[in-house]
């Protein structure tokens, strides 16, 4: 249960063993604190109970979704005391979507919660914190996610399509007819992209339906069996009206309706432009990521002609703009696809200094050529299971400076206590508000290494 926070008051155990709590049952609960994940956290009868959408000081009627042991999960189904922090859902879909669990908190109590947890994550996995916290970085509160993943399933019981997001802890999909979270562009394509596939005569096919905002706007659909003509040239008229770009994916890799279909997205403060396929990696909120960008290289403080390496370096979303700063930049990822990409994108912008490799970043890093000489500073941007074991490596590359940016607090904790383990100091730490509306963290953390 680390993830739900630290400090919970779980019942003592003993005594007869109680039964289950059973899953669609309603119980009335008085909420007391939130986890870190954003849930509201109740006692009952020797149970611990996290309530999806409560908050503290409120009484609740939540339904149970789950149960093990001692511990329930729930969502609030109605709010009998509301809190004062409590606000009015701006998303007609918010109690029943599973894509933003926060709405119903105000964009500043969002922000108090997430720099809680990461402050919880690296005081009581790792025993440490910061010299400084640095202040979250944020943007837009909607309006802001550049790419989205539509679920899309055909309902034969009651010949219906189904499009729109997960439901909370389920597979069910809530059918939308907004998403507020998205970027104005693809708002406003949703509703005529919505009643095309609800127009399709085999929408059995269907798989799922990517959209993309960047330097220009595109609509992906995966397809488990070939599309009828009719309906593709339902979809190509579609893309054709709205402006789009209309990329179809059956067994093989996503390809573009038309050859000359390009997607990607610029960073304009370094004057780079990023290149990218459907099933690439990237950050999907553009005014965060070039922030992030910013407070990165200037934690590095690469000098000009300094050896930089950038670990997990996908498409060169840190090392161009690095290499644009002068820096010597060795970029490393293990997808040999995004390295080609990286590579041409690098290429396109006339940036020699960057220097892309694909390599199994669980190796151990003295047998990669790419790692001998040393380096002043080291970027690492892992996935959520972090990088313990390249971590544990790291004070044989000689950098003084590590940033380490993360999409989890617990592995970057349990990392961070390695990284002190090798002689370096949490100089610095601070939240990325990457995903508003939802408990999801992001983090960056600077590690200095005494000389």
């Amino acid at each position: 249960m680390a993830r739900h926070g630290g400090g919970l008051r779980f019942q003592p155990s003993g005594g007869e063993k109680k039964p289950q709590v059973p899953v669609g049952k309603k119980q009335r609960l008085s909420v007391e604190r939130l986890a870190n994940d954003g849930r509201g956290i109740a006692f009952v009868e020797g149970r611990t109970w996290f309530v999806e959408g409560a908050l503290p000081g409120e009484n609740v009627e939540a339904r149970v979704l789950a149960t093990r042991s001692k511990v329930v999960e729930a969502r609030s189904e109605r709010v009998l005391t509301a809190s004062e922090q409590r606000r009015a859902e701006p998303c007609a879909h918010a109690r029943t979507c599973g894509g933003c669990s926060l709405q119903h908190l105000s964009a500043s109590d969002q922000l108090t919660l997430k720099q809680r947890s990461l402050a919880d994550q690296l005081s009581r996995q790792a025993g440490i914190e910061p010299k400084v916290w640095a202040p979250a970085l944020s943007g837009p509160e909607f309006g802001y996610r550049r790419r989205a993943r539509l679920a899309v399933r055909w309902n034969a019981g009651l010949r219906r399509l189904d499009v729109g997001f997960r439901a909370a802890a389920s597979q069910d999909i809530v059918s939308i007819h907004e998403c507020l979270v998205l970027v104005q562009p693809l708002q406003t394509l949703l509703p005529a992209l919505l009643a095309t596939l609800h127009a399709l005569d085999k929408p059995q096919v269907l798989g799922h339906v990517e959209l993309f905002s960047g330097f220009a706007d595109a609509v992906l659909v995966r397809h488990t069996a070939a599309l009828a003509q009719a309906d593709l040239q339902r979809l190509t008229d579609f893309a054709r009206e709205q402006g789009v770009q209309l990329w179809l994916q059956g067994e093989g890799p996503p390809q573009p309706l038309e050859a000359d279909h390009a997607l990607g997205y610029r960073l304009p403060a370094w004057d780079v432009q990023l290149d990218w396929r459907p099933g690439d990696f990237v950050q999907v909120n553009a005014p965060v990521n070039e922030a992030m960008i910013a407070q990165a290289l200037d934690w590095l403080a690469a000098e000009a002609g300094e050896r930089v390496l950038d670990l997990f370096c996908g498409l060169g979303n840190f090392a161009l703009p690095l290499a644009r700063n002068g820096a010597e930049v060795v970029a490393v990822e293990g997808v040999q696809d995004m390295v080609e990409r990286a590579r041409t994108n690098a290429v396109r912008n006339g940036l020699e200094k960057a220097h892309f490799y694909q390599a199994d970043l669980s190796k151990p890093l003295a047998e990669a050529e790419w790692a001998t000489g040393g380096f002043a500073a080291v970027l690492l941007d892992p996935p959520r299971d972090g990088a313990f074991e390249l971590v544990r490596q790291i004070s044989t590359l000689g950098a003084r400076r590590v940033v380490y940016v993360s999409c989890n607090p617990a592995t970057l904790a349990r990392d961070a206590a390695e990284l002190v383990r090798q002689g370096y100091r949490l100089e610095r730490a601070g939240v990325l508000d990457m995903f508003p509306q939802t408990a999801h963290v992001e983090a960056m953390a600077l590690f200095v290494r005494s000389a």
